[in-house]
């Protein structure tokens, strides 16, 4: 297991948008993660076997401010959990997932949150952590010249 640095950009965005359809998204994703990982916004683990990368996972930190009860400013989500079809079921994405969660422990953050397949609720629920029905998403649309 290693780091993530800039030089793994593409892989990241290949992971986070494997299917053929989202080869336009890449090239946007992949800046946004050099860049990212550049300001210290982004911390990522890649697994490798047999000379490629075959598991990954990262975290995006987000200056979220103090919070009732919470002092700390820092909230993290997990993003770009993949692992390559041969490797599953071996334990390579929880291993990835606790190195992020002892990076963000490390930086004193505790608030962490993802979004989470059928398939991999029963990993993140064995880590911890917990289904919410309390999150909502709102799109604001740019205004328009009056």
């Amino acid at each position: 297991m290693r780091p993530v640095t800039p030089a793994d950009a593409a892989t990241v965005a290949a992971h986070r948008y494997p299917d053929a359809r989202d080869l336009p998204e890449r090239a946007v994703y992949a800046a946004w993660v050099e860049s990212a990982l550049r300001e210290g916004s982004y911390l990522g683990f890649l697994l490798e076997g047999g000379g490629e990368v075959i598991a990954g996972a990262g975290v995006t930190l987000l200056h979220w401010g103090p919070t009732r009860g919470d002092p700390q400013p820092w909230r993290a989500r997990v993003v770009n959990v993949w692992t390559h079809p041969d490797w599953r079921r071996a334990g390579h994405a929880r291993t990835l997932v606790m190195a992020c969660l002892n990076a963000l422990r490390e930086r004193g953050i505790t608030r962490v949150s993802l979004g989470s397949s059928d398939m991999a609720r029963p990993l993140y629920g064995a880590l911890g952590f917990a289904a919410s029905t309390h999150e909502m998403n709102l799109i604001l649309r740019a205004a328009q010249a009056e």
